[in-house]
């Protein structure tokens, strides 16, 4: 399979005039999808392979016209061959948040961009393309009984018995909803320092590089802020998160206590998807660095379920999963 993959490739690249350059690993990623930058006298792009039937394409280059026509920076479609899951893209550089981060960049600076790069898209009265998707109870409930379907395995955990399931969904389907107090945009889901970039020799929002959004959705604008305030990957200064949620209530006209409440209910379900999603990641696909983000993700867990709209999810975890059970085994 792996040569027949590479074959596809070289096929690729030779009809659009890369199979030539140098190339070499870029980057991997939770998903199936590995990157690769190709080199040669004309400059660098960057290979997508995503291969199906584990990956589509499809939503990536739909989202990725949608966002660059209104003037944000991704990722250009070079060329695609959908049913082979591979696209050439424009190579924004190296300059992810996360090595900017790691060598002492300005870190309110480039929070204070993505920030206003979201600011700007929610202000779009057609931020949501056609094609995509509200984030439905059906996906959300599948997300976070990853907790029960792979975190208490990995934990060596006995099953839960039938009704403490049945009563951990009706839990969210009264909580979930609640959600939709703050107004509703384009989720691009995955929005973190993983996936921004400083994008050199650009200026205003343009210089915020996004790459990450096949996963879009349409939801509550809460999602995006908490997923790059809350991020499971690195700890962020109270005082900064307070500055950003100030500095992107400040462009909008929301209610604090709707604001509030949607933020805790979008953290509870993403951390909750997190944490069965790391799980998975180690028992199924044998990448167990991801657990390392373990305790930070129940200590954001903690915080969100003091919320009042979140009291009954925490009493059931309480009791089915209780503090003790939050820490992995040795």
């Amino acid at each position: 399979m792996l040569a027949e993959r590479e074959t596809l490739i070289t096929e690729f690249l030779k009809r659009h005039g890369w199979d030539q350059a140098a190339r070499g690993r870029l980057a991997g990623d939770a998903s199936f999808r590995k990157y690769d930058r190709l080199e040669d006298h004309r400059g660098r792009v960057v290979l997508m392979d995503a291969p199906p039937p584990q990956e589509d394409v499809r939503p990536f280059v739909r989202i990725a016209r949608h966002l660059s026509e209104r003037g944000f920076s991704v990722p250009a479609i070079l060329a695609e061959d959908n049913e082979a899951g591979l696209l050439l893209l424009d190579d924004l550089g190296d300059d992810t948040y996360t090595r900017l981060l790691a060598k002492g960049h300005d870190e309110q600076a480039l929070y204070a961009l993505a920030i206003d790069a979201l600011i700007a898209l929610h202000h779009m009265p057609d931020a949501v393309p056609e094609g995509v998707i509200p984030y439905g109870m059906p996906r959300m409930l599948e997300e976070v009984g990853r907790v029960h379907t792979w975190y208490l395995p990995l934990i060596g955990a006995k099953p839960l018995p039938t009704m403490a399931l049945r009563d951990f969904e009706e839990i969210w389907r009264l909580a979930l909803p609640l959600a939709w107090r703050a107004p509703t945009s384009l989720i691009l889901f995955d929005y973190h320092v993983d996936n921004l970039m400083l994008v050199p020799g650009r200026a205003g929002l343009k210089a915020c590089g996004i790459l990450d959004f096949q996963d879009a959705v349409s939801g509550p604008v809460t999602y995006d802020l908490m997923s790059l305030l809350e991020d499971a990957r690195r700890d962020i200064n109270p005082a900064l998160v307070a500055e950003m949620k100030a500095r992107y209530l400040a462009a909008h006209a929301i209610k604090q206590d709707d604001f509030d409440t949607s933020w805790a209910i979008m953290a509870a379900q993403r951390h909750m998807r997190v944490i069965g999603t790391f799980a998975r990641l180690k028992l199924r696909d044998n990448k167990p660095h991801y657990l390392q983000h373990m305790p930070r993700l129940w200590r954001y867990m903690d915080t969100c379920l003091q919320h009042p709209a979140l009291r009954d999810l925490k009493t059931w975890l309480d009791k089915h999963v209780p503090p003790d059970m939050r820490v992995l085994p040795a």
